[in-house]
């Protein structure tokens, strides 16, 4: 069989399943370890896409090369959290083999990841590598009622046999059984469950919203693109407990109506890739997924998508253009997913800690969940703590929960004697606090009253050797990577933001300097098409806010 009409297979393999551009370009990505010209121009053939609109798809994704070396070649995370911990000496001592650099791969909790071929190794700053499992959460450090994490430390809670022996798939079971979709829905809606990925919509609501739109098929979305620098909990728990995710997948499409999921997964998690993959297979072979073996005529097709490498992809709007093989720009809005999402049909798109949470919820009660938090907050929170801290990793915490109290009595505090200078919020996104802002609890009334927001529960710590200003560089650099380019207050704020912290333009008078970049910020903010350009001026303000010293230091110092 000559070259073409073997690519001609692969394309016609994948054309069965429905959103097949990215698993086309990932299998001769995976054969080749690169898109050559002829692949390019036989993919866009088979599929019917202009040559052109691939190659600007191609070309937006990271992770997608065009030539050798290609996948072979190290890829070394210069996320925030890595370059604290030595990421630009790594990436020298891997030079000889033509490494580079990538965004944040979301395993800060055991820095510094590297990407070789099929391979997620760990490295430190004298260059050694190895091949280890990611972390589990850490162990309730508080003994505090858990949610999210209350089975994934069980033995084989990864495989179907161990999820079924402590508990899974009881829920699902149970709501065939005595469950209509719309008490699925009122169940969920009275627990408080709100989206855990950052937005905090009512799940209730959303499920319902897709229940009563009209067409067909509808479908839910399981968004598992965590690219927010500091974040890793969605990791852990399609680790470890990758079946509590897809029988919550279940429960929305029954709920919902839906006949149709797909799990879109990041693309630096190529071992979770290959335990999602066997947990959908071994659901399959149990008749949960597929035609439902049990007493209700419900089926599911479930579909595993990888991403390609863009942290923009994390919002919804472009995670539905990338399923659909367009270019993955954030969709206007409205009309919304609920009613024009995949396909413009109508689609529930819930993050990986939100879907986990609703078989406990539906087996333990909506009382029982919205207990979980302090002070009247419903629920509980992954939160995903590294930087300068004793214990990195992932803490289930009660909504409410003082922030001090899980960094000092649960995380241990920082090392080596230091004292904490600021943490970030959301990640990167919500930006810093620092000084007496510290004394927040963790949920967003208390975080948004000092400006900040908690976001998808990244936490990143600065001790007080960082210089912050360096910091804010590396994060505003990443935000600018990071920007799709659809919008011009974003695409150019980030670059000149990203510039005025490098010391590279701006006035040398304080004032005017603040002057500038509150101006550039504020624009961004107001006019921004998507969270992205939204955010990251947050970087700056409260840079600004808890840091002027620093930042004198760095204007007075500018050349």
């Amino acid at each position: 069989m000559d070259t073409q009409a073997t690519n001609q297979s692969i394309i016609d393999q994948w054309k069965q399943e429905p959103a097949p551009l990215l698993s086309v370009l990932h299998a001769f990505h995976d054969r080749d370890g690169h898109l050559s010209e002829p692949v390019i121009r036989d993919i866009a053939a088979g599929l019917k896409i202009p040559l052109a609109e691939l190659y600007g798809t191609i070309t937006f994704y990271h992770h997608l090369s065009q030539e050798p070396p290609g996948q072979s070649a190290p890829r070394v995370c210069a996320g925030p959290v890595c370059y604290l911990k030595g990421s630009a000496q790594l990436l020298a001592s891997l030079a000889d083999l033509g490494a580079s650099t990538m965004a944040c791969a979301g395993r800060c909790d055991d820095p510094i990841p590297v990407l070789k071929g099929h391979r997620a190794l760990v490295g430190n700053a004298a260059g050694a590598l190895a091949e280890r499992p990611a972390p589990l959460p850490v162990p309730n450090p508080g003994n505090v009622e858990e949610c999210i994490f209350a089975k994934i430390r069980e033995p084989n809670r990864a495989t179907i046999s161990g999820y079924r022996d402590s508990g899974g798939y009881a829920a699902m079971d149970k709501i065939l059984a005595t469950h209509s979709p719309g008490d699925v829905i009122t169940l969920i809606s009275e627990s408080k469950l709100a989206g855990r990925g950052g937005a905090g919509f009512p799940t209730g609501t959303k499920w319902k919203a897709v229940a009563e739109a009209p067409g067909e098929p509808k479908t839910v979305v399981c968004n598992a693109d965590e690219g927010e620098p500091g974040c890793f909990k969605d990791r852990a728990v399609l680790d470890y407990d990758p079946h509590a995710v897809i029988e919550g997948m279940l429960i929305a499409a029954y709920a919902a109506g839906a006949t149709q999921g797909f799990l879109y997964l990041r693309y630096e998690y190529p071992r979770t890739l290959g335990l999602l993959q066997q947990a959908i297979d071994e659901a399959y072979s149990a008749g949960y997924l597929g035609d439902h073996s049990g007493e209700k005529d419900i089926h599911f097709d479930l579909y595993l998508r990888r991403g390609a490498g863009a942290y923009i992809c994390g919002e919804e709007g472009s995670l539905l253009n990338s399923l659909e093989g367009k270019h993955p720009f954030p969709r206007n809005r409205p009309p919304f997913p609920v009613t024009h999402g995949y396909h413009d049909r109508p689609t529930v798109v819930n993050n990986v800690e939100t879907l986990a949470a609703v078989p406990q919820i539906v087996l333990k009660g909506a009382d029982w969940y919205r207990g979980l938090g302090l002070n009247d907050h419903a629920g509980t929170k992954v939160i995903s703590l590294s930087g300068d801290i004793r214990r990195s990793g992932n803490y289930e915490v009660p909504l409410g929960l003082p922030l001090r109290t899980l960094l000092y009595d649960w995380a241990g505090g920082p090392p080596d004697g230091n004292s904490i200078q600021a943490v970030t919020m959301a990640g990167l996104s919500g930006g810093y606090l620092a000084g007496d802002d510290l004394e927040v609890t963790l949920d967003d009334p208390s975080i948004r009253s000092k400006g900040s927001f908690l976001g998808a529960g990244g936490i990143i710590v600065y001790d007080n050797t960082r210089n912050m200003v360096a910091a804010a560089h590396e994060a505003m650099a990443f935000f600018a990577e990071e920007s799709c380019g659809k919008c011009f207050p974003c695409r150019i704020g980030t670059e000149r933001l990203t510039e005025y912290l490098a010391g590279q333009t701006g006035s040398k008078d304080l004032e005017a300097w603040n002057l500038e970049v509150d101006d550039m910020g504020m624009t961004m903010m107001a006019a921004s098409a998507c969270g992205l350009g939204m955010a990251a001026p947050n970087i700056t303000k409260s840079l600004a806010k808890y840091f002027p010293d620093q930042i004198t230091k760095h204007v007075q110092n500018r050349s």
